[in-house]
């Protein structure tokens, strides 16, 4: 084994141990900790259909091939089983104690068995109206085989007889995901909520799914199918390879198969049997199977159990505009940090091109968009004016496929030019381009973001956005969005690199100025924030750097493979990760560059990529230079300032790959109450005239 790295994988449960943590934390609002339950359940799920379901297939082909830390895919399953059963017997007694906190809170999660006469009545016409005529109750035998149950679906499991002749019956009920997962009772004004998880009101009405059979057992379960999405690298059609591949993946193997504790032995072994399955993929449930449906008891209406409510701020800079974003942006290049900050600044900046005459073409990334995307409205509107209209849409974004397929397909029929990549090349840079005649000819208009344009997600996280219309950095956009449409390397770029052709290289420049730096007697340091970190050359080079004496703050949400506080090796590399409301997501790279940080001389860049071989070899990506005065000035002395010195929603990492928690003290520095409590710098407008807020000094002894 290597001690130089973390395993991957165990990095991964670290994480969401940390999401699962605020489900205990009883500072946070009760239905905000029910939330954490469910998207700690909701990421296990997917780690499970991903990663786990990943290592399955290199044990299969490639039983030899070792991780970053010299452990053979066999190794890490095992590993990975005991620590995943961990964490769900942990989830489950996370659900025990907030069931029993909501009770407290006059919110019931009910058995049938204990509901009122008035409300059995009223559950049964429920029943029959809303439920009954959606379920599909199904016998299973020779001559019926088990049916396909699409991944994640609840089921029930049932061994019935015949009362008269004795005849027993296997069946299967399929609980269709258009059902709500509990049903909540009626209820008089202010008085307790009482409700029932679905499950248990379709076995309470049994009778009426298979009369006249008797129920001897039933067990709810859940199988989760291997979500991996393989494209074969000889695909000679993407579209068509998407196509094929999305219809095997909903037949894909069952990674897990999770079932309710009581069901007996011969039952269990039959849906082992035909959802062809071992017993290492079994979890058994002693509580409520699927907790990532929790999330359905955080829109009771019981908002004094949620966080109060946040509007995000619309920048001064864009109200004093008129709206006008064009004419803001021409001002000033401005940077609009989310979810402090509106994210229809991004959506009102398509909009207009697509509305503004003078405007004469679009260029945009799409790699996530929400359901009903206003972006993808935008493009289309503007293509339907006759604007020259180019959308690369990623078809390989995990889970989002189908969606972008129609989204695709849409504007193909709006007479937007729509560009798919490659098979070996996924589009992850999150970038905007807009062509617009003026007085002195035309002038472009760019948008580099550090996340999705999905207006959804914008609202929880913690993302950049930033415009200029700067030629130099503009032209720059058009080189990468020819390299991506072309599929060619472009001519060299002036200020901003791109991912896989210059931006390993250059973050290796970048990292070797600071060592020299460091062995000259210069000020020598590295402050970065990103969602993960497993490259086996960056980790080494942040090694080279602490050995050298580069201080390293590193700000790694996610996924860390690198050991930091090892003697001799990385003494001077600090990793934390913030977990709270928000999810952080920005990503954020600066360079002391000779001077003390922070300084105005300190080399800054924001990107789309995370410091992982996908992000750096096999993906279009983005990294841009922060030169602008008052930009820089926000995401430096703001925007990273805040986050190293925030102790309210830190983890200090160990040695070891652990991670230990700040205590609470009062008046402990939030990173997220302060931006949400503060305009931020670039989106000022006169006011800033009268000086804007800034973060307290940082110093080290007063970082998180």
């Amino acid at each position: 084994m290597s001690d130089l790295y973390l395993n991957r994988e165990l990095s991964w449960v670290a994480f969401n141990l940390r999401v699962q943590e605020l489900a205990r934390d009883e500072t946070v609002p009760l239905l905000e900790r029910v939330r954490f339950l469910s998207i700690a359940a909701s990421n296990l799920d997917e780690f499970l259909m991903v990663r786990v379901a990943g290592l399955r297939a290199i044990n299969r082909h490639k039983p030899d091939k070792k991780s970053l830390d010299g452990r053979n895919a066999a190794e890490q399953l095992s590993l990975i089983s005991v620590a995943t059963h961990q964490m769900m017997d942990g989830m489950q007694e996370d659900w025990r104690r907030l069931r029993q906190a909501l009770n407290r809170e006059d919110i019931h999660v009910l058995k049938a068995e204990e509901c009122t006469p008035e409300e059995k009545d009223w559950l049964e016409g429920y029943f029959n109206t809303e439920v009954f005529p959606v379920l599909t109750p199904l016998a299973v035998d020779e001559k019926h085989p088990f049916p396909h149950l699409p991944n994640k679906e609840l089921a029930i499991m049932m061994h019935l007889h015949h009362p008269e002749t004795g005849e027993v019956v296997d069946a299967v009920v399929p609980i269709p995901a258009i059902l709500p997962r509990f049903v909540v009772l009626p209820r008089h004004a202010d008085g307790p909520i009482r409700l029932i998880p679905m499950e248990r009101l379709i076995m309470a009405h049994l009778q009426a799914l298979f009369p006249p059979l008797e129920c001897q057992e039933f067990s709810t379960f859940r199988a989760i199918r291997d979500g991996y999405l393989a494209i074969d690298d000889e695909a000679q059609d993407l579209l068509h390879t998407i196509r094929s591949a999305l219809q095997k993946r909903r037949r894909g193997q069952v990674i897990q198969l999770m079932v309710y504790h009581s069901i007996s032995r011969p039952s269990l072994d039959y849906l082992m049997r035909v959802l062809e399955c071992d017993e290492d993929a079994v979890f058994r449930v002693d509580g409520l199977v699927g907790l990532s449906d929790l999330a359905e008891l955080t829109r009771l209406g019981r908002k004094d159990l949620l966080y109060a409510p946040y509007t995000p701020r619309e920048p001064e800079r864009v109200i004093e505009a008129g709206h006008d974003i064009f004419k803001a942006i021409v001002a000033k290049d401005m940077v609009i940090h989310h979810p402090y900050e509106s994210f229809d600044v991004v959506v009102k900046f398509l909009e207009q091109a697509a509305s503004d005459p003078d405007v004469t073409a679009i260029k945009q990334t799409l790699y996530r968009t929400s359901h009903n995307s206003p972006i993808v409205k935008a493009l289309i509107r503007a293509a339907e004016a006759g604007k020259a209209v180019t959308a690369v849409v990623e078809l390989k974004a995990r889970f989002d496929e189908e969606a972008n397929l129609r989204w695709a397909n849409d504007l193909e029929r709006a007479g937007a030019k729509v560009v798919f990549g490659s098979v070996h090349m996924k589009t992850h840079a999150k970038l905007s381009l807009v062509a617009r005649r003026g007085e002195g000819g035309q002038q472009l208009f760019a948008h580099f973001g550090t996340g999705n344009y999905h207006p959804d997600t914008a609202r929880i996280y913690t993302d950049l956005s930033f415009f200029t219309c700067d030629p130099v950095l503009c032209g720059d956009m058009v080189r990468i969005f020819n390299a991506i449409t072309s599929q060619t390397q472009p001519d060299k770029l002036m200020e901003a690199f791109m991912a896989p052709f210059f931006l390993r290289d250059h973050l290796i420049h970048l990292i070797d100025r600071e060592i020299i730096n460091a062995q000259e007697g210069k000020p020598a340091a590295i402050w970065a924030k990103m969602n993960a970190l497993i490259d086996q050359q960056m980790i080494n080079k942040f090694y080279e750097a602490s050995q050298a004496g580069v201080r390293i703050e590193l700000i790694v949400r996610g996924l860390c493979c690198l050991r930091p506080g090892v003697p001799g090796l990385s003494d001077n590399i600090h990793v934390k990760s913030l977990v709270g409301r928000f999810l952080e997501h920005a990503r954020i790279y600066a360079f002391a560059n000779g001077h003390e940080m922070p300084s105005a001389q300190t080399s800054l860049w924001i990107a789309s990529a995370d410091l992982m071989g996908r992000n750096l070899d096999d993906r279009f990506e983005s990294f841009v230079p922060i030169r602008n005065q008052t930009v820089h000035q926000q995401i430096l002395n703001q925007i990273l300032v805040a986050n190293i010195k925030d102790r309210t929603h830190s983890w200090i990492m160990n040695e070891d790959g652990t991670y230990t928690r700040l205590p609470h003290q009062e008046g402990d520095f939030s990173a997220h109450a302060y931006f949400m409590e503060n305009p931020s710098l670039s989106g000022r407008g006169s006011a800033i005239l009268e000086g804007a807020p800034m973060p307290p000094e940082l110093s080290l002894d007063e970082r998180g």
